[in-house]
């Protein structure tokens, strides 16, 4: 399992657009793959989830990969979110 403190970059935050690409790109690995904002815990993998988080830029959010691929979800979804 890995786990890493991310601040999100992208200057709309993780709404519409950059969420799906967000979710495209996690439904890639086989690693089960959440994100945490504050108390709360979704599946990366899901769309409906993502949103619910109201993730904006400048938020800090906690990603968390179990899996076969784990570090390398969690390597290119800090990329993603990373990125201006």
């Amino acid at each position: 399992m890995v786990e890493k403190l991310v601040v999100v970059e992208l200057l709309s935050g993780l709404q519409a657009r950059p969420a799906a690409e967000f979710v495209r790109r996690a439904n890639g690995f086989t690693s089960e793959l959440f994100i945490e904002k504050g108390e709360k815990r979704v599946n990366a993998k899901s769309i409906m989830g993502l949103m619910s988080l109201a993730i904006a830029s400048g938020d800090q959010i906690k990603l968390i990969a179990d899996g076969s691929d784990d570090q390398i979800a969690i390597d290119e979804l800090t990329e993603f979110v990373s990125n201006e």
